[in-house]
């Protein structure tokens, strides 16, 4: 009974947040279908009198949607890819494989998730420039393709796999990457949805990054482009135009989580997680 109070101070505070954090998606979602001459006038930025798909119309027709969604699908996807493909077998290493500092090279992973991925814009953007990859969307997708949180989150989940099931593929004649796809990969699905969800949305809204390593409009993505845009007004901002394209280009996470969100939540109850 003593713990009721806490409870229900919780689930106030909890609600606020979340009422604050929706905020501005609901003043970008407004302003969107409001007309450009009543967003200059109007008193209630959430009311709006006279809505119009005008400023949709207007954001696909000034802004190359098709060459920037679709570098952005190939920049995500194809770091979302290699992702998979290196989490997995680091995971399986810290998590089933006992080798020489194998504590210690996990804590230089753990590290690498507190560093923030501005500090290594300069040494990667000089690697880019080295292999000749400058405005190309490749330069965009390499730094990424490991991902430390990626391998802690999978790590978590395959140590809570029974040892055993390892011993009984072995049995049966499984090799280790037998044992790990027919076993490890299909108990660790709702991982890799929430981690796939993470990858994508991260990526998805990359900025800085993509910013500083592409000049041309056929290798940058959807953040960038929507950027330069806004900028290219000579008379201010256009704020329902600029909020539709803004609309456009996270639409499509909006959609993945609500129709991924079981996975993701129940992903992290069960990595260990609090």
């Amino acid at each position: 009974m003593r713990a009721e109070p806490y409870k229900i101070v919780n689930r106030i505070l909890v609600t606020l947040l979340a009422i604050i954090f929706i905020f501005p998606l609901i003043w970008t979602v407004i302003t969107s279908f409001t007309p450009g001459s009543e967003i200059i006038t109007r008193s209630n930025p959430f009311a709006v009198h006279h809505p119009t798909f005008e400023n949709y119309i207007a954001a696909w027709e000034k802004v190359p949607f098709l060459l920037y969604y679709s570098n952005t699908i190939i920049i995500v996807l194809g770091i979302l890819a290699v992702q998979m493909i290196t989490v997995t077998l680091a995971a399986y290493a810290f998590a089933r494989l006992n080798f020489i500092g194998q504590s210690f090279i996990f804590i230089l992973f753990l590290v690498q998730i507190m560093i923030p991925p501005e500090v290594l814009i300069f040494p990667n953007y000089m690697v880019m420039k080295e292999l000749g990859l400058l405005d190309d969307k490749l330069a965009i997708m390499l730094p990424y393709w490991a991902s430390a949180f990626g391998v802690f989150l999978l790590r978590q989940q395959f140590k809570q796999i029974p040892y055993e099931l390892d011993e009984a593929s072995r049995v049966d004649g499984c090799k280790w990457w037998q044992t790990l796809w027919h076993v490890y990969l299909p108990s660790a699905r709702p991982t890799y949805i929430s981690f796939a969800l993470v990858s994508i949305s991260t990526h998805w809204n990359n900025f800085m990054w993509p910013l500083i390593v592409t000049n041309s409009v056929e290798s940058r993505p959807l953040t960038v482009g929507i950027a330069i845009f806004a900028q290219t007004f000579e008379t201010g901002v256009q704020w329902g135009t600029v909020t539709a394209a803004t609309m456009l280009v996270i639409l499509p996470l909006l959609l993945a989580f609500l129709i991924f969100q079981r996975q993701f939540v129940e992903s992290f109850m069960h990595s260990g997680i609090k």
